[in-house]
């Protein structure tokens, strides 16, 4: 059963019970009202005979059943049995004998009232105060409420009729409800079938407002934005290696090629060697390069965040590159630890946010003539500022926009090793840690990359 179906049934089954309740509520409350009523009658009716007996005087019961039906008084099957204060009959127009106990004859001249039914009849017992104020009678009065009866039975089968045309109504009203309701899932089952891997940026319309339609339509939305970047990722690591990787394989070859043409003696073998082995090792950084850039693209969906002391992550990098590269020098400019510790914790990836800094102070020093870089280190309420700050031959300021462009390198540093990389990268990292990175450069009096985090 498709969901339009069950939200019709389902609807129809809600509202048809709450019909049927409404109408059982009806019938019900109709019945006691007409129950009552006709207690009520059977009490005049009552009431009336006795006090035509008592001051009836020698008028037999014949005579006081003339006078009633003359006057059209009379219920269907009426038997009225007046019981005096000595507990014996006085009065009966009627065949059935109603006897009772004396206990319960003296209840009702106490003035108790009983209702029951005998038979088809429904009974009342009741007492008469007689007007010399001596000992009540007792008056027992029964009939039949035909006409009750089948009022009732009309109004039973006009609520019956009555529910089935609405339970149709319903029915149908119900489909188209749900025919309305299930549209936008339509809609988006139309939409998403014709999304492929080459239309990715095509996204998911709801044509209503922001109701669990619209919400599922943006969470799915946001799926395709996702998928679009691991896309865009794959595609980008694809042709940035084979584009990066073309020129140094086509070296090597020529180089293989050249020195198999003909037999050479051992110094240029080693000669030839040492070229492709210094060829591979630069394939291998870019290699590895690429490689982060890919994670970064990956992490940024699946890294869980971690709070990280960012000072900490400085001093890492920093070892790091001096390390790695003895003749580089990274001065560090902080103040002192603030008191509250807790100015210098952020959340973020350690191993990520400590390749962000490692990658800026290898820029700065290899492109600065003193290989130094400065690293100020700021702690306010406001976040965390860091600035690297180098020496070398800066940037003019048309170069600005596009050096955290994937493998853009500017003119001031054609004649160094590198890959235009590394900003790319430490971009990403930073963005994907809630932080920002600008960049102060003038030609000749070098570059300043400015880092802020934000305060929690």
């Amino acid at each position: 059963m498709n969901i339009k179906s069950r939200l019709t049934l389902l609807f129809t089954l809600l509202v048809g019970s709450i019909m049927a309740l409404f109408c059982l509520s009806i019938y019900f409350f109709y019945d006691q009202y007409r129950e009552k009523q006709f207690y009520s009658f059977l009490n005049e009716r009552g009431q009336t005979i006795a006090q035509l007996v008592e001051g009836g005087g020698a008028m037999t019961t014949e005579d006081i059943v003339k006078i009633e039906r003359a006057n059209n008084t009379l219920l269907l099957e009426e038997e009225i049995t007046l019981f005096d204060d000595q507990d014996s009959v006085i009065f009966k127009n009627g065949q059935s004998a109603f006897m009772f106990p004396s206990a319960t004859l003296e209840e009702v001249r106490n003035g108790q009232e009983i209702k029951t039914k005998m038979g088809n009849k429904d009974v009342i017992v009741i007492r008469h105060n007689l007007k010399d104020n001596s000992k009540p009678w007792v008056v027992v009065a029964a009939a039949q409420d035909l006409l009750g009866i089948d009022q009732l039975q009309r109004l039973r089968e006009i609520l019956l009729i009555g529910w089935l045309l609405c339970l149709v109504l319903v029915a149908v009203a119900g489909w188209q409800f749900a025919k309305d309701a299930i549209r936008p899932v339509s809609d988006i089952i139309e939409q998403v079938n014709r999304i492929s891997a080459g239309n990715l940026h095509q996204k998911v319309s709801v044509g209503r407002e922001r109701d669990e339609l619209a919400l599922l339509a943006e969470t799915f939305n946001s799926m395709l934005n996702r998928l679009q970047i691991a896309f865009v990722a794959q595609k980008n690591f694809v042709s940035h290696a084979s584009h990066e990787l073309r020129t140094p394989l086509a070296l090597i070859m020529s180089e293989v090629e050249v020195t198999l043409m003909k037999s050479r003696d051992t110094q240029t073998y080693q000669e030839a060697l040492q070229g492709i082995l210094g060829e591979v090792k630069s394939m291998n950084e870019l290699v590895n390069r690429l490689l982060e850039l890919a994670r970064t693209e990956e992490e940024a969906f699946k890294v869980t965040f971690l709070r990280i002391r960012v000072d900490e992550v400085l001093w890492q990098a920093m070892e790091f590159v001096q390390q790695k590269h003895p003749d580089y020098h990274v001065d560090i400019v902080f103040e002192g630890i603030p008191d509250n510790e807790d100015l210098l914790k952020r959340y973020g990836d350690e191993s990520l946010l400590r390749t962000a800094f490692v990658n800026l102070m290898d820029n700065a020093c290899k492109y600065s003539e003193n290989k130094t870089v400065q690293v100020f280190l700021d702690i306010t309420d406001e976040g965390i500022t860091i600035r690297f700050k180098d020496r070398g031959a800066g940037m003019a300021p048309e170069e600005l926009p596009y050096i955290f462009d994937t493998f853009y390198r500017s003119a001031s540093t054609l004649d160094r090793s590198g890959f235009g990389i590394g900003l790319a990268l430490t971009k990403r990292i930073l963005m994907m840690q809630g932080a920002s990175i600008d960049v102060e450069s003038k030609v000749g009096l070098g570059t300043t990359f400015i880092l802020h985090f934000p305060s929690f």
